[in-house]
């Protein structure tokens, strides 16, 4: 199929800064690019030849907007399965595929899937609800501390919590969720995978990740990870072995940890580019967002190695102010060698909302992460009100 200045249409599914990302390399390519997205005021808005605004999880709207278009995508999971089982079954290209994303998209069906096939995991319990959860630890079988994440719905932090007492309950929505064993680890580390409609995959660099405290957010993504070569090893083949067990077609992101006595579990996976992959757009020969676009319109892979090593800082609302954002001290950051910043043209800013995230390239990763370092503690995202 002829892809490039033709009446090829590829349809994503959600318009935030992914998308955004995404439809860089389509404009590079110049691909027709439809987007449905329920926030008129999304990043990917400008970037898209037509954008839909509506609901990604009713059937009618994401069925109507898969008839558009003749390969369909997504930079979000929580979209309607129904209508793309639906699109699928009258011959849509999806990718990643529905039966992917049932599996994906609700996080307690996710661990399970991890026990079925033998992929290393913290042990977990699925709970309907605040209730059972209560019941659970009133029987003894569950037992404090535990992460508790709601299994669907969650992002950014948000649907995450470590409880250490039953105070930690109180804040605790009353949804169906899942309860994690605590696991003693030394570092987070993530490995993205790219995987074509023919079956060619390849993978990026271990990336290790440090997160905000109390946000529990990504603050720094560090390629390649500081870790030896054995656990580097041992990371990307149980990514590998995550991909191979999921099947998809696109990027896999594998998030997982390093314990202690240098064990690899997974925690979790993302269908889609992914905020562990953003350093790629200028560290890497081929950015995890071409790589994306590549995998589901089946053509030949990029090249996943660095040129360079990189570091990505996030940029997120300053837990003091909404309001019109205000990027304090750009200006100062942009005089920096390797620095660049991407906005990703959200107007309201909101404590730690993401709003954009710097990269830092340098042949010497100690002075990337001190540049790094500089970064965070010099911009600030904030609003005048």
């Amino acid at each position: 199929m002829n892809y490039f200045s033709s009446d090829f249409k590829l349809g994503i599914l959600g318009g935030g800064q992914l998308g955004k990302m995404l439809l860089t390399e389509t404009r590079k390519f110049d691909i027709q690019t439809f987007v449905l997205e329920p926030n008129d005021e999304a990043p990917a808005r400008l970037s898209c030849n037509e954008f839909f605004k509506g609901s990604l999880m009713d059937f009618d709207t994401v069925y109507q907007f898969g008839k558009k278009v003749d390969v369909l995508t997504i930079e979000i999971e929580n979209v309607n399965l129904e209508a793309l089982d639906q699109l699928e079954k009258e011959g849509l290209a999806i990718y990643p595929s529905p039966k992917t994303l049932r599996l994906i998209q609700n996080k307690g069906k996710q661990k399970d899937y991890y026990v079925a096939n033998d992929i290393p995991t913290s042990p977990h319990q699925r709970l309907v609800n605040l209730t059972d959860l209560r019941g659970a630890l009133a029987a003894d079988n569950l037992h404090f501390p535990f992460v508790w994440k709601c299994a669907q719905f969650g992002y950014d932090g948000n649907g995450v919590k470590i409880c250490r007492s039953a105070s930690d309950l109180m804040q605790l929505p009353d949804v169906e969720c899942i309860a994690e064993e605590m696991v003693p680890f030394k570092n987070e580390l993530a490995v993205i995978v790219a995987r074509s409609v023919s079956g060619e995959v390849k993978t990026y660099p271990v990336v290790e990740m440090e997160f905000h405290p109390e946000a529990n957010q990504v603050e720094y993504v560090i390629c390649p990870a500081r870790i030896n070569e054995k656990v580097t090893q041992k990371a990307t083949e149980i990514a590998l072995k995550v991909s191979a067990a999921f099947n998809h077609v696109g990027l896999l992101a594998v998030e997982l940890f390093q314990t202690e006595d240098d064990e690899i579990l997974v925690n979790e996976v993302a269908p889609r580019p992914h905020n562990s992959g953003h350093y790629s757009i200028e560290a890497s020969y081929t950015s995890q967002f071409e790589n994306h676009l590549r995998a589901i319109l089946n053509l030949p892979l990029g090249n996943t190695e660095s040129k360079v090593a990189g570091i990505m800082v996030n940029l997120v609302g300053d837990e003091r102010f909404s309001g019109p954002v205000i990027y304090e001290n750009i200006e100062q950051i942009m005089g920096i060698d390797g620095v660049t910043p991407h906005i990703y043209g959200k107007r309201e800013t909101r404590p730690f909302r993401k709003m954009g995230h710097v990269t830092i390239v340098n042949q010497n990763m100690e002075e990337a992460r001190k540049i790094a370092e500089t970064v965070k503690n010099s911009i600030r995202v904030i609003s005048n009100n």
